[in-house]
């Protein structure tokens, strides 16, 4: 009569053993394909924002501005562009009809505060604004000084309005500008040369307001990159056109501007910055707005959570992914619309 030979301790280790190894081989595999899948869908919302935005511009003759704010200020350190003026709406918030969110659109009253407006639409987290890599789904920013304890959904892209300062978006425009109307035509670098949208990350702080989209906010729905002339070549305007002083002359900007996934020296400059060790640990570093001087500039990073950089999209709605450690001014000039500079794009994959 015959036995039935079970497994020996040494052989079902060994079993485990080539399980474990299997596995260890198998999973970076997985990874790698859920993130690529991730990546794609944030580069189909890009896509399909930068679309809205084009067929916003077919239909109204120009872009859509950075936001619907207090217009014009004349201060040489907070520029000419007002953030936070009433009704203190995003781009995003005028682009809504146009990526099929007509009935959250009219939700919103445009006569009035985006912290006054019934129904809360501001709260809302659209699918489209979300890139799945960064897991910012149910994450909302709310401050009781700066947003009266409104509460706004956060989502994960922002436009590039200006290779300096989002408030200089007037004086030297991206993508997207202030309160003056671009049209196509008034892109003179082409459309095809001019980076609309990058990815941004958001953070689970009640506080932080990276990503709230319907605010026109520094890294909440706009981005710049704070760069300025370093003297050797000139780029924009030479000189600034309220002020009369020679822009030219700010050499400093070289090692200090806001690359992709910037760490430092420049932060991402926010009115308020409720958890520097956490965010410094997330790889998020930022500091708190004041002028003037050393914390009057307010510009901030585009960010992702795709090694090695972040997608981004152009004004003609054509795809790129932009390394971290692209050259300085060559992001500068993609991120001007009328700098004049040839650009060699195949950079931009």
């Amino acid at each position: 009569m015959s036995r039935r030979r079970g497994f020996t301790l040494v052989e079902l280790l060994v079993v485990i053993a080539i399980i474990g190894i299997l596995l260890a081989l198998l999973l970076p595999a997985v990874q790698n394909a859920r993130e690529a899948a991730r990546r794609t869908e944030c580069r189909n919302n890009m896509r399909q924002l930068s679309l809205a935005v084009t067929t916003y511009e077919n239909q109204n003759k120009r872009y859509p501005p950075a936001g619907l704010t207090g217009g014009k200020i004349t201060d040489l350190y907070k520029g000419p562009f007002s953030l936070q003026g009433d009704p203190m709406m995003s781009w995003i918030v005028l682009a809504l009809p146009y990526f099929e969110e007509q009935s959250l659109y009219q939700q919103f009253d445009r006569t009035r505060s985006v912290l006054n407006q019934d129904n809360d639409p501001q709260a809302r987290q659209l699918k489209t604004l979300l890139c799945p890599s960064d897991q910012a789904a149910g994450r909302v920013y709310s401050d009781a000084a700066l947003t009266s304890g409104k509460r706004f959904g956060k989502g994960n892209y922002a436009a590039f309005v200006s290779p300096t300062h989002t408030t200089w978006c007037d004086w030297w425009p991206g993508g997207l500008s202030g309160v003056h109307h671009y049209s196509h035509k008034d892109v003179l670098d082409g459309t095809s040369n001019t980076l609309l949208l990058s990815e941004v990350r958001t953070r689970d702080n009640e506080q932080d307001q990276r990503g709230a989209w319907a605010l026109p906010w520094t890294a909440s729905s706009i981005l710049s990159f704070d760069m300025h002339d370093a003297g050797h070549t000139v780029f924009y305007y030479s000189d600034m056109p309220s002020s009369g002083l020679p822009f030219r002359a700010w050499s400093l900007s070289f090692g200090e501007t806001q690359l992709p996934n910037n760490l430092g020296p420049n932060l991402d400059m926010l009115y308020k910055c409720p958890d520097p060790v956490g965010e410094q640990l997330d790889g998020m570093p930022c500091a708190v707005y004041a002028t003037p001087f050393s914390n009057s500039y307010l510009s901030a990073a585009p960010r992702s959570r795709h090694p090695g950089g972040v997608n981004v999209v152009f004004l003609d709605s054509h795809i790129g992914f932009l390394p971290d450690n692209i050259d300085e001014l060559t992001m500068a000039y993609l991120i001007s619309n009328n700098d004049g500079q040839t650009v060699d794009i195949s950079k931009v994959r």
